[in-house]
């Protein structure tokens, strides 16, 4: 295979684990025994200037040339794949995400506390860059964020399979569109496998600490749903109680469906997408039904329905029209504003502006859940933007929680860009 030789003094973040080599770092490649340019996507080697090995990985086009996989000079190939899936798999197994088939209908039945969807795969926190898998009950959908992942989507196909059994029925390829790479390949979502005798769904009914939502991985965000604000939607729950409440940019209603759940006197959900309306009221139906006490034969009756309210707005709309002091808490989860550096600076006016009108209307001893999932904006820079918002308004402020990604979603501690979801928890006097 082809050989990448880095400039002087430029393996040092190799030799400290990091999974990236920049383009800038690259003195030459020497081509291998076919006497070809690597193409987007080839496994390539990575030497130091003195000639020292320090790596393996996928050679992309871009300001990443390597995706490193390996450190160790091992064979890219099944058991490669099989052994880093079954690493994955066995962390999540370790955190109570992962159960035998006897202990999940058993909480299924109960419900409180069954979650059947987490991450198993997260990039480069997994030290598999590039690559992202979510399980939804039974089905893996899988995002390949580089020209190697997608190319070797048969092999991890292949690994989930043997590492999950006849626990998974269906595996889903969502790549098209969040691929950033240059190569050739034709990126068609569809299904890379479905088990004899099953059906190959475009969506199902999934469970979070016992709350239901309909995943659809077809036409969805992302896989379908943010499993990374799991934790934070559960305290989210813990706050709600005799609270009326706003979600905005609420998607499918995540924050909204555990605010309910929690007790919450109302809920407002608001997002500008009529399908993401259409699914948070699925959501919301779903869930809160309960029979009578008296009557337990008596139509069952859905108290979230009762207590929720849908509006498909614009979020900014919405918040410079509603009434001050309204609500008691205020979810605040934007999209990504900024997906570059080049526009990190609007991205943190804007978070600016947004969060000093959340500050201006929520009420005297509100709560607001604040966040910025962009990678590119650190935590830091997010909080700065925040106390400025704070001060704008002249109100006074504390942060109760400084928030983050879950268990499944982990950071390589040698990769600290991988943390890119920052919340704050807000107690405004």
């Amino acid at each position: 295979m082809a050989k990448i030789i880095l400039k002087k003094g430029k393996g040092e973040s190799l030799k400290r684990f990091h999974p990236w080599v920049f383009s800038g770092a690259v003195q030459k490649i020497e081509l291998g025994r076919k006497e070809e340019e690597p193409a987007e996507g080839d496994v390539v080697e990575v030497y130091s200037h003195d000639r020292e090995f320090l790596g393996k990985g996928h050679f992309q086009i871009g300001s990443i040339t390597v995706r490193i996989l390996s450190f160790e000079d091992i064979p890219i190939d099944n058991n490669f794949w099989a052994d880093a899936i079954g690493r994955a798999y066995n962390e999540r197994k370790s955190l109570g995400l992962v159960k035998d088939s006897a202990a999940s209908d058993n909480l299924k039945d109960n419900l409180v506390g069954y979650t059947n969807a987490y991450r198993l795969v997260h990039g480069e926190g997994d030290s598999l860059p590039g690559l992202i898998i979510d399980i939804y009950g039974t089905v893996a959908v899988i995002q390949a964020h580089s020209a190697g992942m997608f190319l070797s989507l048969s092999a991890i196909a292949e690994a989930l399979r043997s590492v999950y059994g006849e626990s998974l029925t269906a595996i889903y390829d969502k790549s098209s569109g969040t691929a950033p790479f240059k190569a050739g390949l034709n990126l068609k979502d569809g299904f890379i496998w479905v088990a004899e005798g099953k059906e190959a769904p475009s969506e199902d009914v999934v469970y979070e600490n016992g709350n239901k939502f309909i995943v659809n991985w077809v036409e969805g965000q992302k896989t379908g749903f943010f499993l990374d604000q799991r934790d934070n939607r559960s305290l989210v729950g813990t706050y709600a109680r005799g609270k009326r409440v706003l979600n905005l940019f609420c998607y499918t209603g995540g924050f909204s469906i555990y605010a309910l759940s929690g007790g919450a006197l109302s809920v407002d959900s608001v997002d500008s997408s009529q399908r993401a309306m259409n699914l948070v009221d699925k959501n919301v139906a779903l869930n809160g039904c309960s029979s009578s006490d008296a009557d337990p034969l008596q139509e069952k009756k859905n108290d979230f329905v009762e207590r929720h309210t849908s509006y498909c707005e614009d979020a900014l709309e919405f918040m410079r029209k509603c009434e001050t002091g309204k609500y008691d808490l205020m979810i605040v989860d934007p999209p990504a504003f900024a997906k570059h550096r080049g526009a990190l600076d609007n991205a943190l006016r804007a978070y600016k502006k947004l969060n000093a009108m959340a500050i201006e209307k929520v009420r005297s001893g509100g709560i607001i859940f604040t966040y910025s999932c962009s990678q590119v904006v650190d935590k830091n820079a997010f909080a700065l933007a925040i106390f400025s918002a704070a001060a704008q308004t002249g109100r006074r402020v504390r942060i109760l929680h400084r928030l983050t990604q879950p268990a499944d979603h982990p950071v390589n501690i040698y990769h600290p860009e991988g943390e890119y979801l920052k919340g704050l928890v807000l107690y405004v006097e």
